[in-house]
């Protein structure tokens, strides 16, 4: 990464020679922000649950790992954070993408979606966040980007354990960045409204879309890319001062 305090500016979506680890890959905003990163001449660790991540990483290049692993298993994250740090010489970037959301009222949410919506959105980015932090830390740099959700800041019908689990998700980021901030390594989250993924498309569809596309001030629903393009930002020489950040993507939703 460039020199924090130069007054010349860098590229800022130079990657080249930088490696990026990230999870919840193989579909979704994991995707758009894994090929957004390979655009910009980055070396990919992607992993995910779904095997097809391996096949995803050598479409993009040889010099990209598919790495099958479960961010709720201490286990399989020390393994696939190895993996990367032992073929990249260390991970420079960390994007913290994997996530559930399994809908139902809170009188009757069942105890085990909870637990495992929890697992999942939180304690799997908090896993893979404290297993790649101490390489950074040694390097003295590095960024740390975790997925939230407008849904941390407000509430949604039928989202209890998701709303949970991504205000979790602001309040593991603040942390970490006023921990680990002086020490080299920014931490920020990014908190999207509905996402036209095919999960977000199929369960926002209909009516029901119809109305939450009219309750943002732009009208839509976001694109991948532009998810992608944040974590560019965040990631990137040019955020080097952005540490324990939230950033809105949401239309202006959770200003109404």
């Amino acid at each position: 990464m460039a020199d924090p305090v130069s007054d010349t500016m860098p590229d800022l979506l130079d990657f080249a020679g930088r490696s990026v680890f990230i999870t919840g890959a193989a579909a979704g905003i994991g995707q758009a922000v894994a090929e957004a990163f390979a655009a910009h001449g980055a070396r990919l660790a992607l992993m995910d649950r779904d095997a097809r991540i391996q096949d995803g990483a050598r479409t993009r290049g040889e010099t990209h790992l598919g790495l099958v692993g479960d961010v709720t298993d201490e286990d399989s994250v020390q393994r696939c954070v190895r993996t990367a740090e032992q073929a990249f010489g260390g991970i420079d970037i960390l994007v913290n993408n994997a996530g559930i959301g399994p809908l139902a009222a809170a009188e009757s949410y069942p105890t085990a979606e909870w637990d495992r919506t929890l697992a999942i959105n939180l304690k799997g980015a908090f896993l893979v966040a404290r297993t790649v932090a101490p390489g950074m830390l040694a390097r003295g740099k590095g960024r740390i980007v975790n997925m939230a959700s407008q849904a941390a800041t407000i509430g949604i019908e039928g989202h209890v354990a998701y709303c949970a689990s991504k205000a979790g998700i602001i309040g593991m980021t603040n942390c970490m960045a006023l921990e680990w901030g002086p020490r080299g390594v920014t931490v920020n989250a990014i908190s999207p409204t509905v996402v036209e993924t095919e999960l977000g498309l199929t369960g926002w569809a209909g009516e029901k879309g119809v109305k939450a596309r009219a309750a943002i001030p732009t009208r839509r629903f976001a694109k991948p890319w532009e998810i992608a393009a944040a974590v560019l930002y965040l990631a990137g020489d040019g955020a080097g001062m952005v540490n324990g950040a939230n950033l809105a993507i949401d239309g202006g939703y959770t200003i109404v």
